[in-house]
């Protein structure tokens, strides 16, 4: 299934509090769970006025759904084409 890294411009997202974080953690499950197991969270990047998302999924569109319906911002949405890591080098 292809994966998606998700960049969101969030101003301030650098300064977001846990409870702030935890509240946006548990809106993007809630709408996961609407969503069907298809699509998955698996972990994001928090920066100073962004953050990076990854998911898995069939679409971009369920990738753009899930942001609309949680109210999250969705600036870029780029499928993953491949990974590389230090043992690439090998």
């Amino acid at each position: 299934m292809p994966k998606y890294v998700i960049e969101r411009d969030i101003p301030g997202a650098g300064q977001l509090t846990p409870q702030e974080l935890h509240a946006i953690s548990q809106k993007s499950c809630g709408v996961l769970g609407q969503l069907g197991p298809r699509i998955q969270w698996l972990q994001s990047y928090v920066t100073g006025d962004k953050v990076y998302c990854v998911y898995i999924a069939p679409s971009e569109e369920l990738v753009r759904e899930h942001a609309r319906l949680g109210g999250f911002p969705a600036n870029r949405v780029s499928e993953v084409v491949t990974i590389i890591d230090p043992t690439t080098a090998e």
